[in-house]
């Protein structure tokens, strides 16, 4: 049984949420505020496989759950709620390592399927698909185990879609490859948002690069197409120890 923890300060949506995910055969646990679910995340006896968080809440947002969540290096899925439908929103939303952004008001259907994705792309690969050694990748080397980039300048924590996102470009390097064919690919052909996350993945993926001394131009825009992957010939440079 999969679990969930729902953050929903309005008490009816709460409910509603419990009900409909419970039906579909969810462990589910429900909160008010952004501070219990904190809280719950922090203390559950099992781990919860997605956090269902709406974005305006007392105590803390679910911006802070995520923000929060993300520091401590978990990769769980998050998927943010929100009245909020401006494109700034959704872009904070996706920049502090949520996985999607569901608008209210939003149909059944619509949300179960995000849910579905959401843990599939989170699911742990079976050991077959792991590389058993670290990969390089732009100039930096990515820790398979410890979801973490490492370059001459330092390290950042990366998230499972951003890892998803170096394998596809690296299993295709020099190749242009569509936005449509990167959305199948790291999200599934299922998946129901649009191609500005995947964009906004891709900015912080570059950001991450940046900070740890990889080379963020190794991802190229093309324009009305979208990536090419060049890593050019530059050596790392840093130890893997």
């Amino acid at each position: 049984m999969k679990r969930i923890l729902i953050a929903e300060d309005d008490v009816d949506i709460r409910q509603a949420l419990v009900d409909l995910l419970e039906g579909e055969g969810y462990g589910v646990t429900a909160v008010g505020d952004g501070e219990k679910a904190i809280d719950a995340w922090r203390t559950a006896k099992e781990p919860f496989d997605l956090l269902l968080l709406d974005v305006m809440m007392p105590e803390k947002s679910g911006y802070d759950v995520c923000r929060t969540v993300r520091a401590a290096g978990s990769s769980v899925a998050v998927l943010m709620l929100s009245a909020k439908g401006a494109e700034i929103d959704k872009v904070v939303g996706l920049e502090l390592g949520a996985d999607d952004y569901v608008t209210k008001p939003f149909g059944v259907r619509e949300l179960l399927a995000r849910i579905a994705a959401a843990l599939r792309r989170s699911a742990p690969q079976k050991t077959s698909d792991l590389a058993a050694d670290d990969f390089d990748f732009a100039c930096a080397a990515v820790s398979v185990k410890r979801y973490c980039l490492q370059g001459a300048k330092g390290s950042e924590p990366i998230t499972d879609i951003e890892m998803k996102l170096m394998r596809a470009f690296a299993a295709h390097r020099d190749e242009v490859l569509s936005r449509d064919a990167l959305l199948n690919a790291v999200w599934g052909q299922d998946y129901f948002g649009t191609t500005r996350t995947l964009d906004q993945h891709v900015a912080n993926l570059r950001r991450k690069l940046e900070k740890v001394g990889g080379k963020s131009q190794s991802i190229g825009t093309v324009h009305g197409v979208g990536y090419r992957y060049n890593p050019g010939d530059a050596s790392i440079g840093i130890s893997r120890g």
